[in-house]
């Protein structure tokens, strides 16, 4: 354009002035001059229109081509842009950041969408007017003792289940003993971490508990090792029944037995409904922390939500990448040739059956993501939270314990969203010191926080999250807890050719009925996760 604009003023300065050469001073001659020179410069006017013809033809030809030329650009960089929103690779890898495209906030962001439409509370708890169904002390059929092994919240299960097999068989509990985990090495009493005036007070009118051993029982330094005190071989999620015929007996012989091993030995749907109630009863209301567990937890999420100056809602994130995590999912995940070296080292070393001489394991750890069994990534956990809507500025509790691969394989998650603490960043050395003394004692606290938390997400199975959800539901179910789909994750993370835009609607559209709503239950349905029925009732 810019060139045919100079051709047309290149031919008009070419034309002359209608005043030159128009004096009223002229001669004959001068006229017969001028009329020959008119008729030359009319022939020469002529011959130099025709040239500006062909000029003008050829150069409209070259405009038009740049005109088609910039077009072209332009819809090939509105179709960059479109393909850029779309990637393949859903966000762009800088270095160790991921960029990817905001997504529009929903409404529901910080609540559960469908809580107004649910109609379930909490129907668990001691009634006031409830009589006393206890056998007195000397009319007991005998003691039980168990020791409550693995972490914090296998514990919880474990007592738990104690008190119903107690409820079951008409026996006095002692208090249970917390055992020292090979993997945690910590060594917490009962005492330690849990209230036990309150745990005995609020069951007195459920079980009968005793917080030592009777002093008339002499054997007590053996009672766990003894092959005569102790009830083995109990099978996993074993009825009710099979406690009335198979240990009452021995109890009511020997009046004090220890059961060994007593995790996730009883069932769900083969024991009477009170006794599912009862074992809610102990979880959500009889098992409390102690004071000074849950005053630092309510201070820690005071400051997770007073981070800026304006009062935020926080998500609390149980990322679970620890080395034992990984090791254990003999999953496959990227790292370097050495870190992949190291792995199966470890893995060889720890779970020498399972590895044998690593030559399956490629095939399962290519199934196991498949069926979306093995832990989500952090960088994996931001992607996901980038297409559920949530901003660059969201504050995020991390509940963790060491990452695998260390500040490298956080630093994704991190960049994207840098509001992110854990409890060592939101309090002073000094105030987690006397908490440092009981490993578990600091597991409390995520777990404190993490219930009580505006949004919870977890990234893999286990016992805390299981039973973080469960309580979530059962308090109050407008908190949201998200439990990632990682069969769907899975499937579009590996998909070279899923763009963005589809991601996104995936993410959302599947994980609308996966906030920690009540859900129905089903046979073997375990209720620490979704408490319910019997635990549960229509207000």
């Amino acid at each position: 354009m810019a060139e045919l604009r100079h051709s047309l003023s290149t031919g008009n300065r070419s034309t002359p002035s209608p005043h030159e050469g128009n004096t009223p001073l002229t001669t004959s001659a001068s006229i017969g001059n001028e009329r020959h020179s008119k008729d030359r410069f009319r022939l020469f006017f002529i011959n130099d229109e025709s040239r500006f013809t062909h000029s003008h033809c050829f150069n409209s030809k070259i405009s038009l081509f740049l005109l088609l030329s910039i077009l072209l650009a332009a819809f090939l960089s509105f179709s960059s842009l479109v393909f850029r929103l779309n990637a393949p690779y859903l966000c762009i890898k800088d270095g160790v950041a991921l960029r990817c495209p905001r997504v529009k906030e929903p409404p529901s962001l910080w609540e559960n969408p469908y809580s107004s439409t649910t109609s379930w509370k909490p129907c668990a708890e001691r009634r006031v007017d409830a009589a006393a169904d206890l056998p007195s002390e000397n009319k007991t059929n005998g003691y039980i003792f168990i020791h409550a092994e693995g972490g914090l919240n296998q514990q919880r299960i474990a007592i738990c289940n104690a008190v119903a097999v107690a409820k079951i068989m008409n026996a006095t509990l002692i208090l249970p003993v917390l055992k020292q985990d090979q993997i945690w090495k910590d060594q917490t009493k009962f005492e330690d971490i849990f209230d036990v005036d309150h745990f005995i007070d609020y069951l007195k009118d459920d079980v009968q508990i005793v917080r030592d051993i009777p002093e008339w029982f002499t054997e007590k330094s053996d009672l766990f090792t003894s092959i005569r005190r102790t009830v083995k071989n109990i099978p996993k999620y074993a009825p009710a029944q099979f406690y009335i015929d198979n240990v009452l007996p021995r109890i009511k012989e020997k009046k004090i037995m220890s059961l060994k091993p007593f995790v996730d030995r009883l069932g769900y749907d083969n024991v009477p409904s009170e006794i599912n109630k009862l074992r809610c009863r102990v979880n959500y209301h009889a098992l409390q922390f102690l004071p000074a567990i849950q005053q630092m937890a309510d201070q820690l999420v005071s400051r997770m939500r007073n981070r800026t100056a304006s009062t935020n809602p926080f998500m609390a994130l149980h990322l679970r990448f620890e080395k034992g995590m990984v090791g254990l999912s003999f999953c496959d995940f990227v790292a370097t040739r050495l870190e992949k070296v190291l792995m199966a080292m470890y893995r060889k070393k720890e779970w020498p059956r399972r590895y044998k001489d690593g030559s399956h394991l490629w095939s399962l750890a290519l199934q196991k993501r498949k069926e979306g069994r093995c832990p989500l990534e952090p960088g994996e956990v931001a992607v996901m939270l980038r297409a559920m809507g949530y901003p660059k500025e969201t504050q995020i509790y991390v509940a963790s314990g060491q990452v695998h691969g260390g500040q490298n394989r956080m630093a994704p998650l991190r960049n994207m969203f840098p509001n992110l603490v854990t409890k060592e960043e939101l309090a002073a050395k000094e105030e987690l010191d006397e908490f440092r003394k009981h490993v578990t004692s600091l597991a409390a606290l995520d777990f404190l926080v993490c219930l009580k938390s505006d949004v919870f997400v977890m990234t893999h199975g286990g016992n805390f999250a299981k039973l973080i959800i469960g309580a979530r539901r059962y308090m109050g179910h407008s908190q949201k807890s998200i439990k990632p789909d990682k069969g769907l994750l899975s499937k579009s993370l590996g998909d070279p050719n899923m763009g963005w835009a589809s991601f996104v609607d995936d993410v959302v559209v599947t994980h609308q009925t996966r906030t920690g709503l009540p859900e129905e239950t089903f046979p073997n349905y375990d209720i620490w996760e979704n408490p319910l029925t019997p635990c549960m009732c229509r207000t």
